[in-house]
């Protein structure tokens, strides 16, 4: 594995001879690196082909990935295989999201329950969308509160509640309201992606997110996703610790020269 040093002096040897760090590799081809075959091999076993098949499935699919680094794909998308999480967007467990020209991880909803399902605490979790006329009332001291599911008046959502229990019986409820959502939103959200794919799934996972991150238990796995699902854009990095960290924009590069010498050395 290349130093530090020996990076930046190779990228400074491309920069002399008017050469640009390969940032333009296609993720196939990185993906057909024997070095990235194995670390995904080495998280997944033999589920590890399927997902490298979803990492390339995912990219093609969506033009505001394909635009990002494709290596910043592969981190955020090793991320999630670290955590035994699926990234198909239409299961809503992790997303892979473009912010600029980066791509970063991003915890779903259903994430936050997998992993709490799997600490063997929870007796019940969950989240749901509140419609129309279904809330009666929410003590947000005592958290009573009084959802009517049959009194549904039209499709329009007007909260959101979370809820869970653990084996002990300690057990949490927290409701917001739809404008709450969207002002947090506004307040925090470094990108609209996933709001304008899927504006419920988003802010259920706020929702359930706050609710965990404040009560829950949450155990190393979950401490981990939940760091990595706050990370900046230019804080991506990968979890496996013989992979480069990727902190500041200009290792991003400098990581595109280390790709480089993997593609030499296995060939």
């Amino acid at each position: 594995m290349a130093t530090t040093q020996s990076v930046k002096n190779q990228l400074q040897s491309k920069n002399n001879t008017s050469q640009q760090p390969t940032t333009v590799q296609t993720l196939k081809g990185l993906l057909s690196s024997p070095t990235l075959k194995k670390r995904f091999e080495e998280i997944l076993d033999k589920r590890a082909p399927q997902f490298m098949t979803s990492i390339m499935n995912l990219y093609s699919s969506e033009k505001a990935l394909q635009k990002c680094d494709p290596m910043s794909v592969i981190s955020s998308a090793m991320v999630a295989a670290t955590l035994d999480l699926p990234i198909d967007k239409n299961l809503g467990y992790a997303w892979i999201v473009p912010y600029g020209n980066q791509a970063q991880f991003q915890l779903g909803y259903k994430g936050y329950i997998q992993l709490a399902l799997r600490t063997g605490q929870y007796r019940s979790i969950n989240v749901i969308e509140v419609y129309d006329g279904q809330l009666e009332s929410f003590n947000p001291l005592t958290e009573e509160i009084v959802i009517n599911f049959e009194n549904k008046q039209s499709d329009s959502i007007v909260g959101y509640a979370a809820h869970f229990e653990l084996l002990n019986g300690f057990r949490k409820t927290i409701y917001w309201t739809r404008d709450q959502v969207e002002e947090h939103r506004k307040k925090f959200s470094k990108s609209d992606f996933g709001w304008k794919n899927d504006y419920d799934a988003m802010a259920k996972k706020t929702v359930l997110k706050s609710l965990l991150s404040k009560w829950g238990i949450l155990s190393i796995e979950m401490q981990k996703a939940y760091i990595n699902d706050e990370k900046e854009v230019n804080e991506v990095e990968l979890i496996d610790d013989n992979v480069i960290d990727i902190s500041t924009h200009q290792d991003i590069e400098e990581h595109s020269v280390e790709l480089e010498e993997i593609r030499e050395e296995d060939q």
